[in-house]
């Protein structure tokens, strides 16, 4: 695996991996479901990754807002591929909200909304409410609710 998909905490962070692509909680919650979709593959530039990685977007994208729109309906999705600090090709998904979220107590506002994400914007998650964060995901992803 390549140092970005490390850096947000693979394998601990999975939520549901395919063969060019890993769905990754984002450690921090920008709005509530916030992921990182990181490629397997060493490219550093997104025109240098495998023809497979781009047919596999087909099957990945539509799977993340399905998902996203069981766990928790957003108004809109984010895909920000910023690569300034992680190098590997990745995208930070954001689904966005005009109301704030709660999940287990916790309460999630859109603090950019309806502007750009703040991406410096996210409550301190517990070590309980990110395991259960993770978990509710992977059963959305998974398609088992």
């Amino acid at each position: 695996m390549n140092a970005t998909l490390l850096k947000f905490g693979y394998p601990q962070s999975l939520i549901k991996e395919h063969d060019q692509w890993c769905i990754l909680l984002r450690p921090q919650q920008v709005t509530l479901g916030s992921l990182v979709l990181a490629a397997k593959s060493e490219a550093t530039a997104f025109a240098d990754l495998p023809r497979a990685a781009f047919a596999e977007l087909a099957t990945v994208i539509p799977e993340i807002e399905s998902s996203l729109q069981r766990f928790n309906a957003y108004a809109k999705i984010n895909y920000l591929m910023l690569m300034m600090v992680d190098p590997h090709v990745h995208m930070h998904v954001i689904p966005r909200y005009p109301n704030r979220k709660i999940f287990d107590e916790v309460e999630f506002i859109d603090s950019g909304w309806p502007g750009p994400p703040d991406l410096k914007s996210a409550p301190e998650l517990t070590d309980k409410l990110r395991k259960n964060l993770l978990w509710t995901l992977q059963l959305r992803l998974s398609g088992e609710s």
